[in-house]
């Protein structure tokens, strides 16, 4: 049996508007294996991005339970939170959110001097991973000095130099062009192949969702659906 890097019980959360709650998820019981390349899909307002914050420790629910990588974070303080989003937890955003004053290796390096690793330890993880997204040349180059598919893969690097156990992805293709996109998304399923750390987007991007070997389907904060791509998983379940 494979190990579940995250585990969801319940989890319920809402938003104070003034004096009226609103609430924008309800009930979630969710479980994704260690490994798992995986797609939250579903039309804007579903709360695909709510439960995306929710697991990667930006957000605490309302209620239910959380587990990440075996550990209950739902009672966590924001401090330990922090921690665990350090150690455990690699992100990719639409935005590719890279300091721009930084060059590429600076940029994929501040998450190691974030977390105390030594000069050594941090050149040969940041040089290893520049090398294994393709951008060794460009490694002096700054955000601006790059093209987006190029920017995205220092953002990749950056999710992966901390070797966490899970990588989380808002909608990492949208503001690519179709080729571009298509080589991100190459680029990712051979790092899921090669690491097996396990993936989840949040995206509208069919590309992603059609290889994706989960997708979870979200609709008014509920899961709709949640189906595993037979093709590549040999088999299909269907949210009880």
């Amino acid at each position: 049996m494979t190990d579940s890097v995250i585990r969801l019980q319940g989890v319920r959360k809402s938003y104070r508007l003034g004096k009226v709650e609103v609430p924008a998820l309800g009930g979630i019981d969710l479980e994704i294996e260690s490994g798992e390349f995986g797609a939250l899909a579903g039309p804007s307002g579903s709360g695909k991005t709510t439960l995306l914050n929710l697991i990667g420790c930006l957000d605490k629910p309302t209620a239910g339970r959380l587990f990440l990588d075996g550990l209950d974070i739902t009672d966590s303080s924001l401090d330990k939170l922090a921690d665990i989003r350090g150690s455990k937890i690699g992100f990719i955003f639409q935005t590719f959110n890279l300091i721009p004053v930084l060059s590429a290796f600076e940029n994929v390096e501040y998450p190691l001097l974030l977390g105390g690793v030594g000069r050594k330890e941090r050149h040969e993880r940041v040089n290893e991973w520049l090398d294994n997204v393709g951008l060794a040349p460009q490694a002096n180059q700054r955000p601006d000095q790059l093209s987006g598919g190029q920017r995205q893969r220092v953002a990749i690097a950056r999710a992966m130099v901390s070797r966490p156990v899970l990588v989380l992805a808002d909608e990492p293709t949208a503001n690519l062009d179709s080729e571009t996109a298509a080589q991100i998304l190459d680029l990712l399923h051979r790092i899921n192949r090669e690491t097996s750390v396990t993936f989840l987007f949040a995206t509208h991007d069919p590309a992603i969702i059609s290889r994706a070997h989960r997708r979870i389907r979200l609709r008014d904060g509920h899961i709709a659906a949640d189906e595993r791509n037979h093709q590549l998983t040999g088999g299909v379940v269907h949210a009880s």
